[in-house]
């Protein structure tokens, strides 16, 4: 009953986000959505109150009960964060919001984006650990919790696991694309930038303007000096 349970409430979690999403942005009922947004917890709830109910009655303890355990810790410390990036997401494509920032990819800041998500799962372990801890002490411990504390040692070896990948990003910062870097202009010997070549200088010789035959000046006519023997009559 526990298992079958756990997988409503996590349908449940599903729907009432894609019915809330879809009140406040096709239907434009934002308090409504809204409502139904905020309604998700009420699942954890039910879920608490029917293992404790269970326990009561006088059921062993078993694995369903420490992945019950699990299932609510884990959807305190990310449910809210997943309803809200689903949310930023909806209003993207349908309230045309702007598109929300993707988490960082490289360098310290995905090291610190890894850092806080680990704090979830601190957080997670925390409240799954305190309710393993309750159940224990519901039932009056004795070897009949040995399948609770079992989940006990998992939530740690999860916890630690976690940290350890996200320490990863710390030591060893994953290094971005390299990018192109522009090359330097030749300069000239003196350190200043060569000077660009003139049209006429550029052309070959005998060709254009630029030769060496257009620059020569033409030939003028010579004048006859009146001392000259051809000036003799």
């Amino acid at each position: 009953m526990i298992v079958g349970l756990i997988v409503a409430c996590e349908a449940g979690f599903w729907v009432l986000l894609a019915a809330g999403l879809a009140v406040r942005y096709l239907l434009g009922r934002r308090r409504l959505g809204a409502a139904l947004l905020l309604a998700e917890p009420l699942l954890e709830v039910v879920l608490f109150a029917v293992t404790a109910v269970d326990l009561r009655n006088g059921a062993e303890p078993g694995w369903e009960h420490g992945l019950a355990a699990l299932y609510i810790g884990f959807t305190v410390a990310y449910g809210h964060s997943t309803v809200r990036w689903l949310d930023g997401h909806a209003a993207h494509r349908l309230g045309g919001a702007p598109r929300p920032p993707k988490p960082p990819r490289y360098g310290l800041a995905r090291a610190r984006h890894e850092g806080r998500l680990w704090l979830r799962t601190l957080l997670a372990s925390a409240v799954a650990l305190a309710l393993l801890q309750a159940a224990i002490w519901y039932v009056g411990g004795g070897a009949g919790t040995d399948p609770l504390r079992a989940w006990q040692t998992t939530v740690l070896r999860i916890l630690v696991i976690h940290g350890l990948i996200a320490l990863t990003y710390l030591v060893f910062p994953k290094k971005g694309p390299k990018t192109p870097e522009a090359v330097p202009r030749a300069a000239s010997p003196e350190g200043e930038p060569p000077a660009e070549e003139s049209p006429a200088e550029a052309s070959p010789a005998g060709e254009g303007t630029g030769s060496l035959s257009a620059r020569r000046p033409a030939p003028t006519a010579r004048h006859r000096s009146p001392c000259s023997p051809s000036g003799r009559e």
